[in-house]
């Protein structure tokens, strides 16, 4: 239900059938990664790892370099010389080459960010192993990942989002000139570009003047072979967290009031001197419709687990657009995903309880169909 400020959940009785057993809970925790939020997947394997009940779960710390191999740690609180160090291999075999400890697990966590990690490409593989995991499936992680195809189901569905062009590196690279022309006929200034699959602000920039634009989708171009170019919404950072797989709830709204020109890589995750309002102040109306639309989004592109849907309210008009879901969000300690239910009455603990939780019922419940068929 939407109905008032606070979400309908009951959370004082989560159970998870596991917690019965003797035997704590076997937690693969994933982290690192390829993609360019290696630090910030760290940074978050980190903040999972302290707020996780030692006596609840047994975690299997495994960590993927920059290049892509694996390899097992004693925790994501070792040096950064230590996880850079030792042997790693190529793939993920569920024992280690020559090594007795096994990386087999009850159920993982990938906490990875970005490509590589949250747009399905390691969900695909957990899938092939037939072992249970926190967050969307394949196809979800896909779509929420990439930027066009989102936006593109998303207007298909009638759902509120920014006006939006989308360029191919190709086409820019033949046609560069007659784009930017495009561009400036569509678009008034500012405006922002963004890599169509790349997330904490990675690659995107506010072009507030034309002889800018040249050099900011060159650096999208950087990060991707696709990027956007959309419409500027001069007002406020509203951003809503999801949790579920069939019966999803939303948080109450968070603001995110940027330091800069908006909320980007650097105070995300170094200087942190943007501010926040959590809960947002808004009124009973739109904060019952951004919920509304957070879950819309949500179940758009059949997510499950966890979400964060990031929405623009205009100043103007209270027009409410959707500007993208993240299927994976950050989990530092000042992330919003946490802190939106801390204020919704879900500790951080309580947060990853449930998150597991989860993962398991949406495994069984398949197991479920598959044994029917």
């Amino acid at each position: 239900m939407l109905d008032g400020r606070q979400p309908s959940f009951f959370f004082a009785s989560i159970r998870l059938k596991f917690w019965s057993m003797k035997k704590p809970i076997s937690l693969g925790l994933i982290f690192g990664g390829r993609s360019a939020e290696h630090e910030v997947s760290i940074t978050s394997a980190r903040a999972i790892f302290c707020h996780l009940s030692q006596k609840r779960y047994h975690v299997h710390s495994i960590y993927i370099t920059r290049e892509g191999h694996w390899k097992q740690v004693s925790s994501p609180l070792v040096s950064d010389q230590e996880l850079k160090e030792g042997q790693t291999f190529s793939f993920l075999p569920w024992s280690p080459p020559d090594q007795q400890a096994e990386l087999k697990a009850d159920v993982y966590f990938p906490v990875l960010h970005g490509p590589y990690g949250e747009d399905g490409t390691i969900q695909g593989l957990l899938e092939m192993a037939d072992v249970p995991y926190v967050g969307s499936p394949v196809l979800a992680s896909a779509v929420g990942m990439d930027k066009v195809i989102f936006k593109n189901l998303l207007s298909y569905l009638g759902l509120p989002v920014t006006p939006y062009l989308v360029l191919g590196e190709e086409d820019y690279k033949n046609q560069g000139s007659k784009l930017i022309r495009k561009i400036n006929s569509v678009f008034a200034y500012p405006l922002f570009v963004k890599p169509a699959n790349m997330g904490s602000s990675v690659g995107i920039s506010k072009v507030k003047r034309r002889a800018a634009l040249p050099a900011a989708l060159d650096l999208a171009f950087r990060y991707d072979r696709k990027i956007l170019v959309e419409k500027a919404i001069a007002g406020r950072e509203i951003e809503c967290s999801v949790l579920g797989n069939d019966s999803p709830e939303a948080s109450l709204p968070g603001e995110v009031i940027p330091y800069r020109e908006f909320y980007d890589y650097d105070d995300k995750y170094l200087e942190g001197k943007t501010r926040f309002r959590i809960p947002a102040e808004l009124p009973a109306d739109l904060t019952r419709k951004i919920r509304e639309l957070a879950l819309a989004a949500f179940k758009a592109i059949d997510a499950c687990g966890l979400a964060r849907v990031d929405f623009f309210l205009e100043k103007e008009t209270n027009a409410i657009y959707i500007n993208e879901i993240n299927t994976m969000p950050g989990f530092t300690e000042i992330s919003m995903y946490p802190k939106l239910w801390e204020v919704s009455g879900l500790s951080f603990n309580q947060l990853l309880d449930r998150l597991i939780e989860l993962a398991i019922e949406r495994h069984s419940q398949k197991k479920r169909c598959l044994e029917r068929t």
